[in-house]
């Protein structure tokens, strides 16, 4: 299977909403030859929403899906997929790995634009936030990206997860093991792919995005995981922006998602003709 071929099923158990009777299952093929496996909303629009999960989770965490279902309620096709290591696609998980990731989500638009689809916008959530606005910043081919809580700060958030004096233990001995609390193994940090969480520079590619691309941030006002303050820093340096604090939200927006969703289907709705 040549990069950017795919296979196509149709996945009969539709899981989060029950009156949806079908979605298809598309197997897209990256450039490093493995297969990204994701889940069409299809609606027959010309245009086509991508949706990214964020930091160890994948195209089946319950926003996506309701995301993805608000939008082929309105209308509008909606893909959501799993980035390699992650979920059902194929590859080895990795901490940090945005650059991949970016790839991943070429590799995905890159397979819709040939089929004469519209990419009119990417979505991510957290680390899923973070790589729609690089893969704005390097490649200028879609026009409207919603960040749901990307981290601006990479140096914040580490030790949260890897402890204290992580530099001079993973310089050490070359990686890190991250166990859960009852001791099984989650995942390994290698040096090399701390260096590139550190070395990801969100300010430079805000800087880089497009004035004609249109950018929405959304952030919760308590979110514990990423701080509200690092939506405050993308509302300064993207050019053709826009911020919008949802008032007692969480990371995942857990008490807030029906109106997450109103919030980025207005921006989709109010932009997605203008281009």
């Amino acid at each position: 299977m040549a990069a950017g071929d795919s296979t196509t099923t149709v996945d009969q158990n539709p899981g989060v909403e029950q009156q949806h009777e079908q979605k298809k299952r598309i197997v897209i093929q990256n450039k490093c030859g493995e297969k990204l496996v994701g889940l069409l909303h299809e609606t027959r629009s010309k245009e086509i929403v991508i949706l990214c999960h964020g930091f160890r989770d994948s195209k089946e965490y319950s926003m996506m899906a309701e995301l993805a279902f608000a939008l082929e309620k309105h209308g509008i096709s909606a893909f959501r997929f799993d980035f390699s290591g992650n979920g059902e696609s194929e590859g080895l998980f990795q901490f940090g790995n945005y650059s991949k990731e970016v790839d991943d989500l070429h590799a995905v638009t890159q397979h819709f634009t040939a089929e004469n689809r519209v990419i009119s916008a990417i979505i991510g959530h957290s680390k899923g936030g973070n790589v729609v606005v690089l893969y704005a910043s390097l490649h200028h081919d879609v026009h409207m990206v919603t960040n749901v809580s990307g981290r601006y700060k990479m140096d914040r958030g580490i030790e949260e997860r890897l402890g204290k004096d992580y530099m001079e233990r993973v310089k050490k001995d070359g990686f890190i093991d991250v166990h859960s609390k009852t001791g099984e193994l989650l995942f390994r940090v290698t040096e090399e792919s701390l260096m590139e969480r550190l070395n990801t520079n969100m300010h430079e590619a805000g800087l880089k995005v497009d004035q004609d691309c249109r950018v929405l941030t959304v952030h919760g006002s308590v979110d514990e995981v990423i701080p509200v303050e690092d939506a405050m820093e993308f509302d300064k340096i993207i050019p053709n922006h826009e911020l919008r604090i949802i008032e007692g939200a969480d990371h995942g927006y857990n008490n807030h998602r029906d109106e997450l969703v109103s919030v980025v289907l207005d921006f989709l709705k109010g932009n997605m003709h203008r281009a």
